[in-house]
């Protein structure tokens, strides 16, 4: 039997992008001799970005519109696509068209060698010299760090054999990165080095702060480090503090010497006692984003809520609920 490839694509406002990026998907994957459907998540845009794809999937039988209640991220937006892909892999791709639709015949072809996950990785970037410099710290610091091992400049263009598609669905974390849940799944890779496209139109929706947002999650969703080194760190102060108090002590109640510092003991304790708050406070806002994390999952909230009516091109949007309630409830 033919093959049956979903191909995903998150999208918020990106009117002015969807008709050339349907245009290059059907022109590619027409040319391969496999089944698509061409699932399009809208993330509660508010431009005519849904009227596009609806109009899209009234021509295209392959064309799947899901549309997000609001706007719930990226990350939700992929994975209430994963949940609702139907075939026998899914390829997830962004909507602006820096990951180049060429490239899926190639996906597909490292999957029917063997893989179950073919990742692509940016062999070259546009952007900025400060963003390039953070993006470079930042997996420096998670190969150090984490516990999941995580691809330098992978990207979310990756596909996932069907086995994938449906482990990745049993996760339940609600502060979720999609690549790095797939990597820490595991299953055998593959790699597809490719050059970032310009954008075609508009501004990108992630911009500084939610970059450093992502990765602070990162660190303390793949990583305990940050945790035990607050803990390590205030034992090393206090391994200090205590020798050199004891040492002061001796000093001017033992011995009757001053030292001669110009600083009396009031002032060295004063500075003790700033450095050990500091750090108590460090700690503490250290732990509270676990503990953050820790109350988003037990709340138990959905991960996202489909607009009933709106998965225009499917059987019937009851189904993806149910499956989102089903990942929820596990």
């Amino acid at each position: 039997m033919t093959p049956f490839i979903s191909v995903v694509v998150p999208f918020y406002n990106e009117a002015a992008n969807l008709p050339l990026l349907y245009h290059e998907l059907d022109r590619h994957t027409r040319r391969l001799p496999y089944r698509f459907e061409l699932l399009f998540v809208d993330d509660g845009s508010s431009d005519d970005s849904a009227v596009i794809v609806r109009k899209q999937a009234h021509a295209d039988r392959r064309v799947r519109l899901i549309r997000l209640a609001r706007n719930f991220g990226k990350e939700a937006a992929m994975t209430a696509g994963l949940h609702a892909a139907r075939g026998d892999a899914a390829i997830i791709i962004d909507a602006d068209l820096q990951m180049p639709p060429r490239l899926i015949g190639q996906f597909i072809q490292r999957w029917r060698q063997g893989a179950e996950v073919v990742v692509g990785v940016f062999k070259r970037r546009n952007m900025s010299r400060l963003h390039r410099w953070g993006s470079h710290l930042f997996y420096r610091i998670m190969h150090v760090i984490g516990y999941t091992e995580i691809t330098p400049h992978a990207t979310d263009y990756r596909l996932l054999d069907r086995e994938v598609v449906d482990a990745f669905g049993r996760l339940t974390e609600r502060s979720r990165i999609t690549r790095g849940l797939i990597d820490w799944l595991g299953f055998r890779r593959a790699y597809v080095y490719f050059e970032q496209q310009p954008r075609h139109a508009g501004r990108p929706t992630y911009n500084f702060k939610k970059l450093f947002g992502l990765a602070i999650n990162t660190f303390t969703s793949f990583s305990m480090v940050p945790l035990t080194l607050a803990g390590y760190l205030g034992l090393a102060i206090l391994l200090f503090s205590l020798p050199l108090g004891g040492f002061l002590a001796v000093e001017r109640y033992g011995l009757s010497d001053p030292l001669h510092w110009g600083i009396n003991g009031t002032t060295m304790l004063a500075v003790l006692i700033l450095c050990l708050v500091g750090l108590v406070l460090a700690c503490l806002g250290l732990m509270s984003l676990y503990i953050a994390h820790i109350h988003e999952e037990v709340t138990n909230r959905p991960l996202y809520v489909i607009r009933q009516g709106e998965d225009h091109g499917s059987a019937v949007p009851r189904e993806v609920e149910a499956i989102a309630r089903e990942v929820t409830a596990s």
